[in-house]
Protein backbone atom coordinates (compact mmCIF):
# COMPACT_ATOMS: atom_id res chain seq x y z
CA UNK A 1 0.00 0.00 0.00
CA UNK A 2 1.10 3.06 -1.20
CA UNK A 3 0.23 6.82 0.86
CA UNK A 4 0.39 9.45 -1.72
CA UNK A 5 2.12 12.79 -0.92
CA UNK A 6 3.48 16.13 -2.06
CA UNK A 7 2.35 16.80 -5.75
CA UNK A 8 1.12 13.53 -6.43
CA UNK A 9 -1.54 13.68 -3.58
CA UNK A 10 -2.66 17.18 -4.77
CA UNK A 11 -3.10 15.72 -8.65
CA UNK A 12 -5.59 13.30 -7.24
CA UNK A 13 -7.53 15.80 -4.99
CA UNK A 14 -8.04 18.32 -7.65
CA UNK A 15 -8.86 15.51 -10.47
CA UNK A 16 -10.95 13.68 -8.74
CA UNK A 17 -12.53 16.41 -6.35
CA UNK A 18 -15.16 15.11 -4.05
CA UNK A 19 -15.65 18.30 -1.28
CA UNK A 20 -19.33 18.81 -2.87
CA UNK A 21 -19.92 15.87 -0.54
CA UNK A 22 -19.56 17.25 2.33
CA UNK A 23 -20.73 20.76 4.20
CA UNK A 24 -16.95 20.84 6.05
CA UNK A 25 -13.47 21.05 4.83
CA UNK A 26 -13.34 16.99 4.46
CA UNK A 27 -10.38 17.02 2.18
CA UNK A 28 -8.34 18.69 4.61
CA UNK A 29 -8.12 15.14 6.25
CA UNK A 30 -7.53 13.05 3.48
CA UNK A 31 -5.02 10.51 2.78
CA UNK A 32 -4.66 9.05 -0.81
CA UNK A 33 -4.05 5.65 -0.62
CA UNK A 34 -3.17 3.05 -3.44
CA UNK A 35 -3.34 -0.83 -3.05
CA UNK A 36 -1.85 -3.34 -5.65
CA UNK A 37 -4.22 -6.57 -6.91
CA UNK A 38 -4.81 -9.20 -4.62
CA UNK A 39 -3.75 -6.59 -1.65
CA UNK A 40 -6.05 -6.45 1.16
CA UNK A 41 -8.02 -2.46 1.95
CA UNK A 42 -9.47 -3.91 5.02
CA UNK A 43 -8.88 -7.64 6.78
CA UNK A 44 -12.08 -9.27 7.65
CA UNK A 45 -13.14 -8.88 10.91
CA UNK A 46 -10.98 -5.61 11.59
CA UNK A 47 -12.91 -2.16 11.87
CA UNK A 48 -11.36 -0.34 9.24
CA UNK A 49 -9.59 3.52 10.59
CA UNK A 50 -10.87 5.06 7.36
CA UNK A 51 -13.83 5.77 5.64
CA UNK A 52 -12.95 5.09 1.66
CA UNK A 53 -14.08 6.09 -1.63
CA UNK A 54 -12.42 5.06 -4.71
CA UNK A 55 -11.45 6.91 -7.54
CA UNK A 56 -10.18 4.19 -9.36
CA UNK A 57 -9.87 0.18 -9.83
CA UNK A 58 -12.30 -2.11 -8.60
CA UNK A 59 -12.25 -4.67 -5.33
CA UNK A 60 -13.75 -7.57 -3.68
CA UNK A 61 -16.03 -8.20 -0.79
CA UNK A 62 -15.30 -11.90 0.89
CA UNK A 63 -16.76 -13.11 4.06
CA UNK A 64 -16.08 -16.30 5.96
CA UNK A 65 -18.95 -18.80 7.16
CA UNK A 66 -18.99 -20.36 10.73
CA UNK A 67 -17.82 -23.65 8.65
CA UNK A 68 -14.72 -21.81 7.47
CA UNK A 69 -15.83 -21.74 3.61
CA UNK A 70 -14.98 -18.49 2.24
CA UNK A 71 -17.43 -16.32 -0.26
CA UNK A 72 -17.42 -13.69 -2.72
CA UNK A 73 -20.33 -11.49 -2.04
CA UNK A 74 -19.75 -8.56 -3.91
CA UNK A 75 -17.99 -6.19 -6.54
CA UNK A 76 -16.88 -2.69 -5.57
CA UNK A 77 -15.62 -0.32 -8.56
CA UNK A 78 -15.16 3.52 -9.50
CA UNK A 79 -17.33 5.99 -6.71
CA UNK A 80 -18.08 3.53 -4.44
CA UNK A 81 -17.98 3.44 -0.68
CA UNK A 82 -16.42 1.11 1.38
CA UNK A 83 -16.34 1.16 5.29
CA UNK A 84 -19.57 3.08 5.51
CA UNK A 85 -21.57 0.46 7.26
CA UNK A 86 -18.46 -0.12 9.94
CA UNK A 87 -19.43 4.46 10.07
CA UNK A 88 -22.78 3.81 10.78
CA UNK A 89 -22.49 1.43 13.42
CA UNK A 90 -20.27 0.60 16.20
CA UNK A 91 -21.13 -3.09 16.33
CA UNK A 92 -21.17 -4.51 12.65
CA UNK A 93 -18.96 -7.06 11.18
CA UNK A 94 -16.21 -6.19 8.79
CA UNK A 95 -16.30 -8.09 5.69
CA UNK A 96 -12.91 -8.81 3.93
CA UNK A 97 -12.17 -6.35 1.24
CA UNK A 98 -9.35 -7.32 -1.36
CA UNK A 99 -8.10 -5.10 -4.51
CA UNK A 100 -9.14 -7.24 -7.69
CA UNK A 101 -6.44 -4.36 -9.72
CA UNK A 102 -4.91 -1.68 -8.64
CA UNK A 103 -7.18 0.81 -6.85
CA UNK A 104 -6.82 4.26 -5.66
CA UNK A 105 -9.04 5.43 -2.77
CA UNK A 106 -9.47 8.41 -0.87
CA UNK A 107 -9.37 7.74 3.15
CA UNK A 108 -11.45 9.92 5.23
CA UNK A 109 -10.02 8.83 8.90
CA UNK A 110 -13.07 7.50 11.10
CA UNK A 111 -11.65 8.44 14.13
CA UNK A 112 -11.12 12.64 13.33
CA UNK A 113 -14.07 12.77 11.16
CA UNK A 114 -16.88 10.47 12.32
CA UNK A 115 -19.02 13.39 14.56
CA UNK A 116 -18.50 15.62 11.49
CA UNK A 117 -19.49 12.84 9.12
CA UNK A 118 -22.85 12.04 11.13
CA UNK A 119 -23.97 15.22 11.64
CA UNK A 120 -23.53 16.29 7.76
CA UNK A 121 -26.57 16.31 6.33
CA UNK A 122 -25.28 16.48 2.86
CA UNK A 123 -22.76 13.73 3.29
CA UNK A 124 -25.85 11.69 4.66
CA UNK A 125 -27.86 12.45 1.49
CA UNK A 126 -25.53 11.60 -0.73
CA UNK A 127 -24.49 8.07 1.24
CA UNK A 128 -28.17 7.72 1.74
CA UNK A 129 -28.56 7.60 -1.77
CA UNK A 130 -25.26 5.24 -2.67
CA UNK A 131 -26.83 2.59 0.11
CA UNK A 132 -30.12 2.68 -2.00
CA UNK A 133 -28.05 2.07 -5.03
CA UNK A 134 -26.49 -0.54 -3.70
CA UNK A 135 -29.44 -2.52 -2.11
CA UNK A 136 -31.09 -2.43 -5.33
CA UNK A 137 -28.05 -4.08 -7.01
CA UNK A 138 -28.27 -6.59 -4.50
CA UNK A 139 -31.69 -7.45 -5.00
CA UNK A 140 -31.06 -7.00 -9.01
CA UNK A 141 -28.69 -9.89 -8.65
CA UNK A 142 -30.68 -12.63 -6.84
CA UNK A 143 -33.36 -12.25 -9.50
CA UNK A 144 -31.15 -12.16 -12.50
CA UNK A 145 -30.27 -16.28 -11.01
CA UNK A 146 -33.74 -16.41 -11.76
CA UNK A 147 -34.46 -14.49 -15.33
CA UNK A 148 -30.91 -15.30 -17.26
CA UNK A 149 -29.01 -18.03 -18.36
CA UNK A 150 -25.80 -18.76 -17.01
CA UNK A 151 -24.13 -17.35 -20.20
CA UNK A 152 -24.82 -13.79 -19.36
CA UNK A 153 -24.38 -14.07 -15.90
CA UNK A 154 -21.00 -15.50 -16.31
CA UNK A 155 -20.15 -12.99 -19.09
CA UNK A 156 -20.57 -10.34 -16.96
CA UNK A 157 -18.69 -12.30 -14.15
CA UNK A 158 -15.70 -12.51 -16.24
CA UNK A 159 -15.44 -8.82 -17.69
CA UNK A 160 -16.06 -7.71 -14.08
CA UNK A 161 -13.17 -10.04 -12.73
CA UNK A 162 -10.55 -10.08 -15.77
CA UNK A 163 -6.83 -8.50 -14.81
CA UNK A 164 -5.77 -7.65 -18.13
CA UNK A 165 -7.13 -9.46 -20.65
CA UNK A 166 -6.93 -12.84 -18.49
CA UNK A 167 -9.88 -14.65 -16.45
CA UNK A 168 -8.60 -17.04 -13.52
CA UNK A 169 -10.98 -17.39 -11.11
CA UNK A 170 -10.99 -20.22 -8.84
CA UNK A 171 -14.39 -22.23 -10.35
CA UNK A 172 -15.66 -22.80 -6.90
CA UNK A 173 -15.68 -19.18 -5.71
CA UNK A 174 -17.50 -19.06 -9.49
CA UNK A 175 -20.33 -21.68 -8.57
CA UNK A 176 -21.14 -20.29 -5.13
CA UNK A 177 -21.44 -16.81 -6.36
CA UNK A 178 -23.76 -17.78 -9.19
CA UNK A 179 -25.12 -20.25 -7.41
CA UNK A 180 -24.51 -22.86 -10.18
CA UNK A 181 -23.10 -26.67 -9.99
CA UNK A 182 -19.63 -27.14 -11.00
CA UNK A 183 -20.62 -29.23 -14.38
CA UNK A 184 -22.71 -26.38 -15.94
CA UNK A 185 -20.09 -23.75 -15.08
CA UNK A 186 -17.28 -26.14 -16.67
CA UNK A 187 -20.02 -27.08 -19.70
CA UNK A 188 -20.56 -22.68 -20.18
CA UNK A 189 -16.90 -22.26 -20.10
CA UNK A 190 -15.89 -24.91 -22.39
CA UNK A 191 -19.14 -23.12 -24.93
CA UNK A 192 -17.02 -19.73 -24.44
CA UNK A 193 -13.98 -21.24 -26.05
CA UNK A 194 -15.57 -23.36 -28.56
CA UNK A 195 -17.30 -19.75 -29.96
CA UNK A 196 -14.14 -18.01 -30.11
CA UNK A 197 -15.05 -15.84 -26.84
CA UNK A 198 -11.58 -17.41 -24.03
CA UNK A 199 -9.19 -19.26 -24.78
CA UNK A 200 -7.72 -21.55 -22.51
CA UNK A 201 -3.90 -20.69 -20.70
CA UNK A 202 -2.60 -22.59 -18.08
CA UNK A 203 -5.07 -22.43 -14.92
CA UNK A 204 -6.72 -19.43 -16.57
CA UNK A 205 -8.41 -18.04 -20.09
CA UNK A 206 -7.55 -15.36 -22.41
CA UNK A 207 -10.31 -13.49 -23.16
CA UNK A 208 -10.15 -13.07 -26.68
CA UNK A 209 -13.43 -11.19 -27.98
CA UNK A 210 -14.65 -8.48 -25.33
CA UNK A 211 -17.21 -7.81 -27.75
CA UNK A 212 -19.09 -10.85 -27.37
CA UNK A 213 -19.34 -10.98 -23.66
CA UNK A 214 -20.08 -7.26 -23.60
CA UNK A 215 -23.15 -8.28 -25.55
CA UNK A 216 -24.17 -11.01 -23.50
CA UNK A 217 -23.48 -9.07 -20.15
CA UNK A 218 -24.84 -6.38 -21.46
CA UNK A 219 -28.47 -7.98 -21.09
CA UNK A 220 -28.46 -7.82 -17.49
CA UNK A 221 -28.62 -4.14 -17.86
CA UNK A 222 -31.22 -3.75 -19.77
CA UNK A 223 -33.47 -5.96 -18.09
Amino acid sequence: MEVYKGEKKRHQLEKHSIAHLFSFPAEEFMEVREYERDEWIIQEGRRPDFLFYVIEGKAKIYVTHQNGKVSLINFINKDDYIGEMELLHEVYYTKGIQASAKTVCFALPIYRCRAQLLQDAKFLRELAKFLSAKATLMASKYSQSLAFPLENRLADFILQTAYEGVYKEKHVTVCDYLGVSYRHLLHVLTQFCQKGYLQKEGRGYQIKRYDSLYELAEALKNK
